[in-house]
């Protein structure tokens, strides 16, 4: 049976905390207190092209990722009556993705937090190879059902934007050169601490994006990474989103990579458009057969941690935090909630859905 998680903001308790309880949701997912997402959006919102200056762990005696501070983490959500089963966030890792002087020091950071995640028991790390930025979107507020709010990207739009001054350094072949590089040096890591490492997709899967090269972008490239580096260790985070945009046959990637037993890590979302040019949606109300990749999931024997992303901002909601809103996140999940046990079995025992899981086997898409 999977398990449906949400993300939490550890830095922001709310009144989402007790409403997961009460929706059944009892595993959580959580960023570090200060790690790279946090400085990119300091960063982005600092106006300046000195990250330097607003590094998120200054002053901090010890590192987020450090085996103390994932101690105090993991605690805040016990207290809660959450079990962490994942984090979504890592040490910067600019430097090793873009080769610059310094990646050593990165990449001791990010072996540093997989032995405290082992030591911890934390065993998912959902981690990305977006350079410099992490989702890139030109719209935060598109008129959805019902004048509800979601996201949407134009990469005409974004053309517009001037070149990032690392595009030189991100181009594709430098970014596969030193993300095996990256590979070779962690898995072994992550492998001896008992974590794996769920790697998510460039989004929007298109490249470049404001010059920068990004290498996850097609259902091929997942398949060479798990191929570059084999280990029980080294697989993904299937962002339906993503994917949906990368293929025409959803459910046909969840079970290639899932008969592989290479999805560590679902994102459950949906998206209408292309890649060149796309909008978020609600759950049930994209283009994409939601049932038939919950059942897909089945018939590849998941049984790993779920959760909705990138939910629209319904009315009464302030959009502050676009995709994360309270209201649409309950929504989503009682319709996932749905999905699993359309598809699962009311307790997970029976894996027939319609007739039965939706058969095994097909050709790998493309």
């Amino acid at each position: 049976m999977i398990s449906i998680a949400e993300l939490l903001d550890p830095n922001a308790p709310g009144d989402l905390w007790p409403l997961l309880r009460q929706v059944g949701v009892e595993q959580v997912v959580s960023l570090l207190e200060a790690g790279e997402q946090t400085e990119r959006w300091l960063f982005e919102e600092s106006h300046t092209d000195d990250r330097a200056l607003v590094s998120a762990n200054r002053g901090r005696q010890e590192p987020c990722w450090s085996r103390a501070s994932l101690e105090r983490l993991n605690a805040r959500y016990e207290e809660a009556g959450f079990e962490l089963v994942a984090l979504e966030d890592t040490p910067p890792l600019d430097k090793v993705r873009l080769a610059l002087p310094g990646r050593e020091e990165q990449l001791d950071a990010f072996c540093t937090q997989l032995r405290a995640m082992g030591a911890v028991g934390i065993p998912v790390l959902c981690y990305n190879w977006i350079p410099v930025y992490s989702w890139a979107r030109t719209d935060l507020a598109v008129r959805a059902r019902g004048d509800a709010l979601v996201t949407g990207y134009d990469h005409d739009a974004m053309r517009e934007a001037p070149a990032r001054p690392e595009a030189e350094l991100a181009t594709q072949e430098r970014l596969w050169e030193n993300f095996e590089y990256f590979l070779r040096r962690v898995v072994p890591v992550a492998e001896h601490a008992g974590v794996r490492l769920a790697l998510h997709p460039d989004d929007p899967p298109i490249s470049p994006v404001r010059g920068l090269g990004r290498i996850m972008v097609s259902v091929d490239a997942f398949q060479r990474v798990i191929e570059l580096v084999p280990s029980d260790c080294n697989g993904i985070t299937l962002c339906q989103g993503n994917f949906a945009l990368m293929t025409d046959d959803l459910p046909a990637v969840i079970r290639h990579f899932g008969e592989q037993g290479k999805v560590f890590f679902v994102h459950f979302r949906d998206v209408r458009g292309t890649p060149e040019r796309f909008v978020e949606t609600f759950h049930d109300d994209g283009p994409t057969d939601m049932l038939a990749c919950m059942r897909a999931y089945a018939a590849a024997g998941f049984d790993g941690v779920m959760r909705p992303d990138h939910v629209p901002t319904l009315y009464g909601e302030p959009n502050d935090r676009p995709g994360y809103a309270t209201l649409g996140r309950l929504f989503a999940i009682g319709y996932i909630a749905g999905l699993r046990e359309a598809a699962y079995g009311a307790r997970g025992a029976d894996l027939t859905a319609g007739g039965g899981p939706v058969a095994a086997g097909a050709e790998r898409p493309r």
